[in-house]
């Protein structure tokens, strides 16, 4: 057999030989006869020691001559389940073999494949241009990772978690941020649609007239505190003077949006350059986000108009007008005088209080001008706390001489007797406050005169009514505040009414001569709300067994000749603890 393939192999290269000699065309001047063939290792399918891996020969002792020019030498590896396979030969490379087409014919080299054939899974190669270039079949290694490779893919799966985690929150963050977002739009857009400003204007006598139309009348604003701009003001088109006084002048004003040709109503309240000290307290004051509340005013923000040479203040815009002047033209209820009554103290006592209701330390505020016309009145017909231009931070950091210097201020009508006498208490910061609860009590006073459950009643008039004059002086209150111990008339009809009757006491202990003997602005709001509570436990009570009880009946029906005596039976019976109430 050996010898067989000897001679094979002698007349292989004979041939060889002579064809290479009759296709040169360079030879003795013979003619071109053949053209060059393939010359590619054949084996028909026979067992390899290949293992797949590296570089190795086919082993194959034939070489063929392929007779098509498109042939190309081809290499097939086979893997069975005991050993492995070889199989070479030449294949036109225009034509399936076993079901594919052959891809890197134009190689010089025959680099092995992985290839699924009609046959099942082989490594497959085919090459041109080089003789028996099937010879060497070439694997592609196989790269088993580095342990640096492990510990980097061990390392990136476990951050995997948390990179996912880390992305979620963002995203999180950002999609609720752009949900508030639209739903502040949407709130601003629906309360442009329910606004209705209405035309007109009115003849207020103070700057504080500040009108605000919010149907809403809800406890806080989206809009307050929310225009934070520095660089250029806002769009707003003054449309209507409501409010003139001795700083400074209101306005009725639209603030136009920039995403459309819709407006805001606004207020805008004017100082003129000399004023600055008024504006800059104000300002400041307005500026404490703890001062929002829903029964003082909303502020919006503060420009210094250079052009103009003006200070502005903007804030929310009230149709109703102020407390003056809806007493002026309107007859307020039992109920109306609750909620006006009630809301007035809350605010006062939300300005007085250290703390906020969720505990937080404040800083406590005083008024120092309270009165009627400081006071707006809203849809709902609550009360809001405006103008604090004469306002006082009780800061602890202030010294009694910085308490000294701020002198007497005021409305002279509804100044308390210490503060027309100049012998406020700087020692303690209370008395400031217990300067309010005066002023409050004449306003008090005020609704309950136009209030329809006390019976007859006169027009409008403000606290001390004719006894003085339009406005007053502080010489003129003290001769009748201070000297006569003069107080607001409170008539016998008054009493009649239960509810008013408690009213009425409440006011008398907050314009009491002596400023510890009056009651706080939270107590008053406790007191109101608690009465109204009694009063519908009595109104449901009258008609059975259980009657009002006798010494209540006493306080009220009993012809007594002296009003003082009557008043100081009612503070007796009331059901409100107000040393409680101080200390909640």
């Amino acid at each position: 057999m050996e010898g067989q393939r000897c001679t094979l192999s002698l007349r292989g290269v004979l041939s060889i030989f002579l064809f290479t000699v009759l296709l040169d065309p360079g030879t003795a001047g013979m003619p071109l006869v053949y053209q060059m063939r393939q010359l590619c290792k054949f084996c028909d399918l026979e067992l390899s020691s290949c293992s797949g891996t590296g570089t190795c020969l086919s082993n194959c002792s034939i070489t063929s001559i392929c007779v098509d020019p498109n042939e190309v030498c081809v290499a097939i590896w086979r893997k069975n389940e005991t050993d492995f396979s070889i199989e070479s030969l030449c294949h036109d490379w225009s034509m399936p073999l076993y079901g594919i087409m052959l891809d890197d014919y134009n190689s010089s080299t025959c680099v092995m494949k992985e290839k699924n054939t009609t046959s099942g899974m082989v490594h497959l190669c085919s090459c041109t241009g080089k003789e028996e270039c099937n010879d060497m079949l070439l694997f592609s290694p196989i790269v088993d990772p580095t342990p640096d490779d492990q510990l980097v893919s061990v390392i990136l799966v476990s951050l995997l978690p948390l990179l996912v985690m880390g992305i979620v929150i963002v995203g999180m963050f950002y999609w609720y941020r752009a949900y508030r977002q639209r739903i502040l739009n949407q709130e601003w857009e629906s309360s442009n649609k329910k606004r209705k400003p209405k035309a007109g204007g009115l003849d207020c006598s103070d700057a504080c007239a500040i009108m605000m139309d919010d149907d809403r009348s809800d406890s806080s604003s989206t809009h307050a505190n929310s225009l934070n701009h520095n660089t250029e003001p806002l769009p707003i088109e003054l449309d209507l003077l409501v409010g003139k006084g001795r700083f400074a002048q209101v306005y009725k004003a639209k603030l136009k949006q920039t995403t459309s040709d819709q407006f805001e109503t606004v207020a805008v309240k004017i100082f003129p350059y000399e004023e600055y000290a008024s504006w800059k307290n104000e300002k400041d004051i307005f500026s404490n986000t703890d001062l929002r509340h829903e029964n003082i005013l909303h502020f919006l923000t503060a420009e210094d108009r250079k052009v103009e040479k003006q200070y502005w203040i903007i804030t929310a815009f009230h149709s109703r007008g102020n407390l003056q002047e809806h007493l002026m033209h309107n007859v307020i209820s039992w109920q109306e005088l609750q909620v006006l009554g009630s809301s007035l103290a809350q605010g006062v006592a939300h300005l007085h209080s250290d703390r906020l209701p969720c505990g937080r330390p404040k800083v406590a505020i005083v008024h120092r001008d309270l009165k009627s016309s400081n006071i707006l009145v809203k849809n709902d017909l609550t009360c809001c706390l405006c103008d604090f231009g004469l306002g006082l931070c009780l800061d602890s950091s202030l010294s009694v001489d910085d308490l000294a210097n701020s002198g007497q201020v005021g409305t002279a009508r509804y100044m308390a007797p210490e503060v027309l006498e100049a012998r406020l208490n700087l020692e303690n910061i209370e008395s400031f406050k217990q300067t309010d609860i005066y002023s409050m009590a004449l306003v008090l006073w005020e609704m309950t005169s136009r209030c329809e459950a006390i019976g007859e009643m006169k027009e409008y008039e403000p606290a001390y009514g004719s006894k003085v004059r339009e406005h007053p002086c502080v010489e003129s209150m003290k001769d009748n505040v201070l000297r006569d111990r003069g107080r607001p008339e409170i008539p016998d009809i008054w009493l009649r009414h239960q509810g008013v009757a408690v009213i009425c006491a409440t006011i008398m202990e907050c314009w009491d001569h002596d400023p510890e003997a009056r009651l706080t602005a939270h107590c008053v709001a406790e007191r109101i709300c608690e009465l109204e509570d009694e009063l519908d436990k009595l109104s449901r009570c009258s008609y059975s067994e259980e009657k009002i009880p006798e010494e209540l009946k006493m306080a009220i029906e009993v012809e007594i000749p002296e009003e003082m005596v009557k008043i100081t039976e009612i503070q007796d019976i009331i059901a409100v603890d107000c040393s409680v109430c101080d200390e909640k």
